[in-house]
């Protein structure tokens, strides 16, 4: 039995305590929460009849902690994974992992000399219409990869971004790109491979907070095909979709709903008869099941930890995401097309002579 404690007990705490505190995850249990808001933490104690610490030295003293989730604000990421690797703790933390790569390889860093296993929630990917989605990649249905899209329509107003003084900052959340983005983000990068270069556009639209509401931008990838990221928090008066869409020379697909979770469009030149299976079966995560992605997620985790097996998102694979997205707010600051990564241009090495 793996056993987890929760670092943070705010909004995302909900879903975690759910699934851990609620047996729903085979091999795994609740067995303590950690908030330095009395209130949050005492609720989900109290719900789950698990203790409840108000400090974390204290929270990750305890010998009863395997796991530790951090769920806490993004800013406050690297501080409190670099805290739980050095108390022996496997960590499983939210998104974005860190807001500067800098952070980003520390935390990386601490794991690896702990010792310790370092899991990013990047859920989504483990929807049934991505994953049947991948094995259509995988398999090369797709044929030479064209056009990938990611659309975030969804509404988070005033209200929202008031509930707690961190969120729509610099220094602790970042802005639609950083935080409800960063998932698609993750997926249209994972669907189509390394990014060369980015250009992006943003604006605070209709909320006042330090970040942007509302950004587009233009990708180049490095097996030829081009990207579009649209994600706003201001569509009105409610949520739209979170999507993607993948177009290659010999099939389209397109997955919608709210957080990517069903198959909107599904069509291959070369039809298999498997085909019809994957619309009939798999074109929507199972509606009786609670926050499916978060619950495959962290079975995912558990058998990681149990059979030593790598993780499908460790701290590098949710540092490329975030090199991305800091590529995005780096266009935005100066206008122009950000390259990701040096390529060498009069280096002589391996170069005949």
């Amino acid at each position: 039995m793996i056993r987890f404690g929760l670092l943070g007990c705010g909004r995302i705490a909900k879903r975690h305590s759910d699934l851990l505190g609620g047996n729903h995850i085979e091999g795994a249990k609740l067995v303590a929460v950690c908030d330095p808001v009395r209130a949050r933490a005492d609720g989900i104690a109290a719900k789950f009849g698990v203790p409840a610490s108000y400090d974390i030295e204290e929270f990750l003293a305890r010998k009863d902690i395997d796991v530790v989730s951090v769920l806490t604000p993004s800013g406050l990421h690297p501080v409190h994974v670099i805290a739980c690797a050095r108390a022996g703790k496997h960590v499983v933390v939210e998104k974005p992992m860190a807001l500067r790569l800098q952070d980003a390889d520390e935390m990386i860093r601490a794991c690896d000399v702990a010792g310790v296993k370092l899991f990013v929630v990047k859920q989504n990917r483990f929807n049934v219409p991505v994953v049947k989605a991948r094995e259509a990649l995988d398999a090369g249905r797709f044929g030479k990869l064209v056009l990938g899209t990611v659309r975030v329509r969804w509404c988070r107003d005033q209200a929202y971004y008031d509930q707690d003084a961190w969120r729509g900052t610099w220094a602790y959340d970042g802005g639609v790109l950083c935080n409800q983005a960063s998932h698609h983000i993750d997926m249209l990068e994972w669907f189509f491979g390394d990014v060369v270069s980015v250009h992006a556009r943003a604006v605070s639209a209709l909320v006042k907070i330090e970040t942007e509401d509302t950004a587009v931008a233009t990708l180049k990838f490095r097996n030829g095909a081009l990207g579009i990221i649209e994600a706003t928090t201001a569509t009105r008066p409610a949520d739209l979709e979170g999507s993607l869409s993948i177009l290659g020379e010999k099939g389209t697909v397109e997955i919608a709903g709210f957080a990517v979770n069903q198959i909107r469009h599904w069509r291959f030149v070369g039809e298999l008869p498997s085909d019809k299976e994957v619309i009939d079966k798999f074109s929507v995560n199972p509606p009786n099941v609670y926050g499916f992605g978060h619950q495959a997620y962290y079975q995912h985790v558990v058998e990681c930890l149990v059979s030593q097996r790598a993780a499908l998102v460790d701290g590098l694979e949710g540092r490329k995401s975030l090199e991305l997205i800091s590529a995005l707010y780096e266009s935005i600051e100066t206008g122009h097309e950000v390259a990701l990564r040096f390529e060498p241009r009069l280096s002589r090495l391996g170069m005949v002579s």
